[in-house]
């Protein structure tokens, strides 16, 4: 126990001694929300290990490893394995959810997969150049795909663990020639790895139906099972050490990865989790690293974070940080899932997440023989047609110091900033609110006549452009801008009195203890653990002229009993909102909060809770101020 007492205090000063630009905390993620902790004895000592030695080293090498990362912002995720052939469909029936998931889901037997799905493969339509070209039209710098999911079949050809390609019909190694036609398109490679979850090997977590092992739906031995099934930590460390370990070095070996990434952590110890990675760092220090491998309370040894799977909207992240959309909702190939989304949705996302200082890893499930689906392939085509035009603005950009614009989101590269026109001003006048710094140049980024914009000062905190009636781009137009001098923004946000304003939960400045993000999809960009009364939420913003707007909060409700009361003030003005249950699944609830006349000037949107029942207040997604007639 002493031991124990004086690691614990040990791992606790370690943390604290670094900084929080070493140490990323991560809000969770849907491939497995609950962040681990020092569980055990192993995890103290491997925590310790890690920062006062070989992890602390690899971070001083954290900004050269990560700038072609950085710079690229926009990546091809591929989802692809035997699942993939079954596209959704076991025995003739559909299989709701993620495709890739299909044994778990079905409980179908390792033999019966190894005999229906693994030896029968035979993708021949498969071209690896084609799928690196549809990745390169799109406007994408790196590509990721499944090595071993969690069926913990190789979709290679594996000398160290032979539950591999080579037993398929097909017989030839994929991974092998996008690793070349990544090279041949100057792409960066990589692969996705499921380190923890195997249903495969006899002494990994997560097959509850072969081997009845912990880690699985039937939650043997609970959420953290090394708390209770200590009888099976040998098991997971020797499947750590037998397949896990012996892969990943492989592929490093084999295939020269830039960027290897992992998923459901909270399958194994973090001690376990630590050493796969102790291994990566050993293999080769240059790999970048995502930041679902080991990860804890308190701190994130992956070298960027990842946030919500299939997020619309994105809470604020410090750091590296990357977003995976899908093009329909599953992962892998479904043949029953149509639900793909307008081109616009990630021209939108991939602006919105450059704007905040992170990468889109956009995702793919091609069909078993090979082929992708043409849905999937005209939204590529789309993203990359905008991209050709206005890359300049996503490629080796970064967030900007300007406040929330109406209009849109900004972005910077070099001397250059660049605003992302989501919503083009009816009268042609675009209004810039707290851009301190005088314009140089105005320009429509692809208009091949470089005409200049004409641009003035509205006040020293604002200025306005005067833009073409008509958008060149109905989707986003980019409009580009050089200044005569550096001046740090004004960072108080300019509502328009002419357009609509939403106030996003995710905005906001969270006050209080035990406040939390939602992961982003859509009705899931929520704050959450609104449950007393020294919370609450403020928005601050200005008008340049007086103006009466109709307020509405957004929301929905953690729970079916949740129902109460909150407080919405703005200047001085109070407004009792009543709310009852509304279930994200049912969407979101708007209520007319009342109508205010506003003088011009600077205010706080104040939230704050007056009484509830159920499990907590209401999850606010925004609030709305619209302009009244």
């Amino acid at each position: 126990m002493k031991k124990q007492i004086i690691s614990f205090v040990l791992t606790s000063l370690l943390l604290s001694s670094v900084s929080q630009a070493q140490i990323k905390f991560d809000k969770g993620d849907e491939q497995g929300m609950d962040v681990g902790k020092l569980d055990l004895h192993q995890d103290s000592i491997a925590v310790q290990e890690a920062l006062s030695d070989w992890w602390k080293d690899s971070q001083k090498t954290l900004s050269e490893r990560m700038s072609w990362y950085n710079d690229a912002k926009f990546g091809c995720f591929i989802h692809w394995g035997v699942y993939s052939e079954a596209g959704g469909e076991w025995k003739g029936k559909p299989v709701t959810g993620y495709s890739e998931h299909l044994m778990r889901k079905e409980k179908i037997s390792l033999q019966e997969y190894k005999d229906k799905l693994v030896i029968p493969f035979n993708p021949v339509d498969f071209d690896a150049d084609e799928w690196m070209l549809h990745a390169k039209e799109a406007g994408m710098r790196y590509f990721i795909i499944t090595a071993k999911h969690h069926d913990g079949f190789a979709m290679y050809f594996s000398d160290v663990y032979p539950y591999d390609m080579r037993m398929t019909k097909y017989n030839k190694d994929p991974m092998m020639e996008l690793r070349a036609a990544a090279t041949k398109y100057g792409i960066k490679f990589g692969f996705y790895y499921s380190h923890a979850f195997d249903w495969e090997h006899p002494d990994a977590p997560g097959n509850d139906w072969d081997y009845n092992n912990p880690g699985g739906d039937k939650l043997i031995g609970g959420a953290n099972w090394w708390l209770t099934r200590t009888d099976f930590i040998p098991h997971a460390e020797k499947y750590v050490s037998e397949k896990s370990i012996p892969q990943i070095v492989e592929l490093i070996k084999k295939y020269n990865p830039d960027i290897l990434w992992f998923d459901t952590p909270h399958k194994l110890p973090l001690y376990e989790n630590i050493r796969i990675l102790k291994s990566i760092r050993e293999a080769s220090p240059d790999i970048v690293v995502n930041g679902r491998l080991a990860r804890f309370a308190g701190g994130n040894l992956g070298d960027y974070i990842n946030t919500g799977d299939r997020a619309a909207y994105f809470f604020p992240v410090k750091g590296y940080w990357e977003s995976i959309p899908t093009t329909n909702e599953s992962y892998g190939y479904s043949k029953y899932d149509s639900s793909h989304k307008a081109v616009s949705h990630f021209i939108r996302l991939v602006s919105s997440a450059t704007s905040k200082g992170g990468n889109i890893l956009m995702n793919v499930g091609p069909m078993g023989n090979g082929k992708w689906d043409e849905k999937d392939v005209e939204i590529f085509k789309g993203v990359g047609k905008w991209l050709s035009v206005y890359g300049e603005a996503i490629y080796g950009n970064e967030r900007t110091d300007l406040p929330v614009q109406t209009c849109g989101v900004t972005t910077k590269r070099d001397n250059i900033t660049y605003l992302h026109i989501y919503n083009w001003p009816k009268d042609g006048k675009l209004i810039v609110g707290g851009l301190t710094s005088d314009i140089d140049k105005a320009w429509i980024v692809g208009n091949s006549n470089k005409n200049e914009l004409k641009t003035g000062r509205l006040s020293s905190k604002d200025v306005e452009i005067f833009l073409p009636q008509v958008a060149p781009d109905t989707i986003n137009t980019i409009v580009a801008l050089t200044l005569k001098e550096k001046k740090a923004a004004y960072p108080v946000r300019l509502l328009s009195t002419s357009s609509e304003n939403i106030l996003y939960a995710f905005d906001a400045e969270l006050k209080g203890v035990g406040l939390g993000y939602g992961d982003g999809k859509p009705n899931r960009n929520y704050v959450k653990g609104w449950n007393n009364n020294s919370q609450s939420f403020q928005w601050k913003f200005r008008i340049n002229e007086a103006a009466n707007y109709d307020i509405y909060i957004e929301y929905n409700t953690e729970s079916e009993k949740d129902k109460g009361s909150v407080i919405l003030n703005i200047n001085g003005k109070r407004y009792e909102i009543n709310y009852v249950p509304r279930l994200e699944k049912d969407g979101v609830n708007s209520i007319q909060a009342g109508q205010i006349s506003i003088p011009k000037g600077e205010y706080i949107c104040l939230l704050e809770g007056d009484k509830y029942e159920g499990v907590s207040y209401l999850r606010p997604i925004a609030v709305r101020l619209i302009p009244a007639n």
